[in-house]
């Protein structure tokens, strides 16, 4: 992973110092709550429902032993001994104190941490596959990618006051884990006829209010081009983006508004102004720079022995293994390794939430048994993406003394939820008691993996911080009339041919949606044509019909699709 050179150090220095000040000053009086709020924002410090909330950056999802236990040192010192994972592969403290923030901020600075740009009308983290350097079906690994444009738009003058938030993902697998297609930019590693790698460029995506699938305007990129291609597009967001009504500000209501052609067209006019005014010294040190960065990403010298007995022998006469590593161990490209997500849904658990205790532990086994490599998921789990399969049993025995072995990785109590009303001064309704009645409700293990492949995501409001329009059941919680009501959505899919979920009908209370979520699965369990089919693939088979009629009527799924 990249290392902080003297540069980068000085730089987070001078920033953490620099808040100090401006913290003292709001403290005593010199800065107004509304002097302060874009400073404190700049530094990724939210003011909440009952507290401060800090949110750290973890660039692209990637983290070392010393900096997950900087993060359980905060929650500890700090906070209440926890944090919380999010979508965005960053993580909050819920609790922080106003006072406390400049300490906090330089104990990450002295672990090559920061939260800048977390927050703001800027580019926001870059994010990427969880399993980039890991990943079978990985064409290269795009975490150099993530990085280069990390540093490219850290404080980048032209676009730290944007018409909106701008959000960049980044995939090198043609199975995409990056939801690229929901980003303001995302960008696919491909290869062209010859063997060439480039990007395939997506633009105009998101979800929140209103929801866009983005398009693709430029099948090929090649690499030599990126810097130039991304500046072209947010020129042209930058210039043209609307700045008059946050809620039609973002890169995706300019697009639809332009159309795509016209906005390709745009966006075309100026990449090739900034090609012929590039300097032929700019393009050599940008080529170096890209090289320098990606030693940063060499894979670690990996154990190549083939014993496996141990590992064969905890499978064969261990079931809660055999459970935990059908669901939650994938395919490593190195044969005798294998990547290792841990779950922070344990039932009833709040999705995304880790105590420093539970951090540490992450720590100590990725130390030890993963190459000093961790990640964390746009689902809100965390990953060790470098484990050889003769370590799997101690690394399973460690998991279990800290409650983190929960097998239940893509099943149905998975759940993505946001912080919701018990947190978010944004949200209209409570997410996290809705997760928590549901996964205890399906905690059954033989019941959930009879279900199958899952996607519920939970969110508080229409901003769908849990990404709820592209889950297979997405929930939406919303305030109708002084109450919490809920609607659901059927049918999303977060992957490369990424989908919008249909909406069903009317919501439900608090009370009644996890009734209603049971009525979807018996549904869907008596329509499916066999145990292999997924309640995704029998939804586009079926419609939302049968579906509808579990919900709100008393005529029969099978009926409701016979009519």
């Amino acid at each position: 992973m990249y290392q902080y050179d003297d540069f980068d150090s000085a730089y987070v220095a001078e920033r953490v110092n620099t808040f100090r000040h401006q913290v003292e000053k709001r403290l005593d009086g010199r800065l107004t709550e509304e002097e302060f709020k874009p400073l404190r924002l700049q530094n990724g410090l939210y003011l909440q429902l009952h507290a401060y909330m800090l949110r750290v950056a973890i660039p692209y999802g990637s983290l070392n032993s010393q900096q997950m236990r900087a993060l359980a040192h905060i929650a500890e010192r700090w906070d209440r001994g926890y944090g919380h994972f999010t979508t965005r592969q960053n993580i909050q403290f819920n609790w922080v104190k106003l006072v406390e923030t400049p300490d906090i901020l330089k104990a990450l600075s002295d672990v090559g941490m920061h939260a800048i740009q977390t927050s703001g009308n800027c580019i926001r983290n870059v994010t990427a596959d969880h399993f980039s350097g890991a990943a079978s079906d990985e064409i290269a690994d795009p975490r150099p990618v993530a990085e280069f444009l990390r540093q490219w738009s850290t404080d980048h003058p032209e676009f730290l006051y944007l018409p909106r938030k701008f959000k960049i993902a980044v995939t090198g697998s043609s199975n995409d884990r990056a939801v690229t297609k929901a980003h303001d930019i995302g960008l696919r590693i491909i290869k062209n006829k010859s063997d060439e790698i480039g990007y395939e460029v997506i633009v105009g995506g998101g979800l929140g209010r209103t929801p866009v699938v983005g398009t693709v305007i430029r099948e090929f990129l090649p690499q030599v081009h990126l810097l130039n291609y991304m500046e072209a597009i947010l020129r042209v967001y930058n210039a043209e983006g609307r700045r008059d009504n946050k809620y039609k500000a973002r890169i995706k209501i300019l697009v639809r508004e332009l159309g795509i052609e016209r906005f390709r067209d745009k966006v075309e006019s100026e990449f090739e102004r900034l090609n012929d005014s590039a300097d032929k010294l700019e393009s050599i040190n940008e080529k170096t720079e890209r090289e320098r960065i990606s030693e940063f990403f060499e894979p670690p010298q990996f154990d190549t022995d083939t014993d496996l007995f141990e590992f064969e022998a905890a499978r064969r006469n261990n079931p809660f293994f055999r459970e935990w590593v059908k669901t939650n161990v994938h395919n490593h490209k190195q044969s005798e390794h294998a990547i290792v997500t841990i779950s922070l849904k344990a039932t009833g658990a709040i999705p995304g939430d880790a105590s420093s205790d539970q951090m540490r532990a992450i720590a100590d086994l990725a130390e030890t048994y993963g190459y000093d490599d961790i990640r964390v998921s746009h689902e809100q789990n965390i990953i060790l993406p470098h484990v050889h399969k003769r370590n799997l049993p101690s690394v399973y025995a460690e998991l279990r003394k800290h409650k983190l072995q929960t097998a239940n990785v893509g099943l149905i109590s998975d759940i993505i939820a946001c912080p919701g009303l018990d947190y978010c001064a944004l949200a209209t309704a409570r997410s996290i008691p809705i997760a928590q009645k549901i996964s205890t409700h399906f905690s059954d293990s033989a019941y959930a993996k009879a279900i199958g492949e899952m996607k519920i995501k939970i969110s508080g409001c229409i901003n769908s911080c849990a990404h709820h329009h592209v889950a297979h059941i997405g929930i939406l919680g919303l305030e109708k009339g002084g109450v919490e009501s809920y609607q659901i959505t059927l049918g999303g899919d977060h992957r490369e041919n990424l989908r919008l979920g249909d909406r069903a009908g009317p919501g439900f209370s608090a009370d009644e949606i996890v009734p209603a979520i049971e009525r979807l699965i018996d549904a869907y369990l008596g329509l499916r044509l066999d145990p292999q089919e997924t309640f995704l693939t029998a939804y586009q088979r079926v419609g939302m019909a049968p579906f509808k009629a579990a919900l709100y009527t008393e005529q029969g799924p099978k009926q409701a699709l016979a009519s």
